[in-house]
C-alpha cells in the first residue's frame, strides 16, 4: 500500500511531483555521438553499482554518497527530459518527475519538506528521480542569507544536499543554466553529459523520426535534408515545426483523403518556430528592432534620447573634472 506522503505527492501534487511508466527509449531520441557515449557511460555505472559497493565491498568503506547523481546540461530542446526517460525504462524502473516550478509555487514556505518527500517518494517506489529545470533548486547559496527568500533558498540547497548524500538510488538534473549550480553539487555529481543542438545529420534523423511511417501523408517534394541544412533547429523545435506544418495541411480545402503535407508547409513552420524564438529574445526597446507600433517606437525614442542626455552629462563630468585636476596642478606648481 502507498504511503500517505507518496499518496500526497502523486495525487494532490500531480503537476509538481509524477510517477511516470516510462515509455520512450533511446531509439525515440537522436543525440550527437559523444552525447550517446556518455549516456551508455551513465548506464554502465548504474549496472555496475552493485558490483562495485556490494561484492567488491566499497560499500562498507563509504557508508554515504552511494546514490548516482548525474547532470544532464543543455539548450532546451535537446532531448534531457527524453533520455532521462529512456534511462528509466532502460532500467526497468519507473521515473519521479520532479518540476521545481511547480513545487516553489505551490508550497512556498514549505519547499524543504517536499524536496525530502520526493526523495521518499522514489526510494518508496525504487524510481528514478528526475529533477526538470534543476538550476533552480541547486541554485548558488547566498553569503549574506539576510532575507527570508535567501535564507530558505540556502536551507532548500543543503537540504537537497544532504538527501543527495544519503540516497541509494539514481537522481538526474536537467538544466539550461549549469553555471547557476551550488559548486558544493560538484562532487555530488557523478557524470556530466552535455546536451548540445543537433548538427545537420542529426536534424535529418530528427525530421524524419517525427513522422509516422506509414500514416502521416508526405508529399512528393518533401526533402528533410534540405530543412536540416536550412533551419539550425533542435529537436524540440523540429517537432512543433511538423505538428504545424501538418496543422496547415489539414487545413487547406479539399477532401481529407487527398491532403499533403508538403515541403512549403515544413518551410513556413520552421520558420515560424525560429521566428518565434526570435521574439521571446528581442528587447521592446532593442535598437535594432523594427516595428510599426507607435507606442513601441515612442518608447524606443525616450530610451534613445535617455542615453544620449546620459552620455552628455558624462562627457561635461569627465570635462569639469579635467579642468578642475589642470587648475589645481597650476596651483600646486607655484
Amino acid at each position: 500500500m502507498p504511503s500517505p506522503l507518496l499518496q500526497f505527492f502523486t495525487g494532490r501534487s500531480r503537476r509538481a511531483v509524477e510517477t511516470v511508466i516510462p515509455q520512450r527509449s533511446f531509439a525515440d531520441v537522436i543525440l550527437p555521438p559523444e552525447t550517446r557515449r556518455t549516456l551508455h557511460e551513465a548506464l554502465a555505472q548504474v549496472r555496475n553499482h552493485s558490483l562495485i559497493f556490494g561484492r567488491w565491498g566499497l560499500g562498507e568503506r563509504h557508508a554515504s554518497g552511494l546514490g548516482l547523481a548525474f547532470n544532464f546540461a543543455g539548450p532546451p530542446g535537446t532531448g534531457k527530459t527524453i533520455c532521462a526517460e529512456a534511462i528509466a525504462r532502460t532500467l526497468g524502473m519507473k521515473l519521479v518527475i520532479v518540476d521545481y516550478a511547480e513545487v516553489e509555487s505551490m508550497w512556498m514556505g514549505e519547499t524543504p519538506k517536499n524536496i525530502v518527500g520526493a526523495f521518499q517518494a522514489a526510494a518508496d517506489q525504487n524510481a528514478v528521480l528526475f529533477f526538470d529545470e534543476a538550476d533552480a533548486i541547486a541554485t548558488r547559496r547566498s553569503s549574506g542569507g539576510t532575507l527570508p527568500q535567501e535564507r530558505e533558498g540556502n536551507l532548500v540547497v543543503s537540504v537537497l544536499l544532504r538527501e543527495l548524500e544519503s540516497f541509494n538510488g539514481v537522481v538526474i538534473f536537467a538544466t539550461n543554466l549549469a553555471a547557476n549550480f551550488d559548486p558544493a553539487f560538484e562532487r555530488r555529481i557523478r557524470t556530466h553529459v552535455r546536451f548540445e543542438m543537433p548538427g545537420v545529420e542529426e536534424r535529418e534523423q530528427i525530421w524524419k523520426v517525427q513522422i509516422h511511417p506509414t500514416k502521416t501523408p508526405l508529399a512528393d517534394d518533401v526533402d528533410f535534408r534540405a530543412l536540416a541544412e536550412r533551419f539550425p533547429s533542435s529537436g524540440g523545435d523540429i517537432k512543433n515545426a511538423v505538428i504545424k506544418a501538418a496543422a496547415a495541411a489539414a487545413t487547406e480545402e479539399g477532401a481529407d483523403v487527398g491532403k499533403r503535407i508538403h515541403q512549403r508547409h515544413f518551410e513556413r513552420a520552421a520558420q515560424n518556430v525560429l521566428d518565434a524564438k526570435a521574439v521571446m529574445q528581442q528587447s521592446l526597446f532593442s535598437s535594432d528592432r523594427v516595428t510599426d507600433d507607435p507606442i513601441a517606437q515612442a518608447l524606443q525614442r525616450v530610451e534613445a534620447n535617455s542615453r544620449s542626455a546620459t552620455m552628455t552629462s558624462l562627457v561635461m563630468a569627465g570635462t569639469a573634472l579635467l579642468t578642475a585636476l589642470a587648475a589645481l596642478a597650476i596651483v600646486l606648481m607655484r
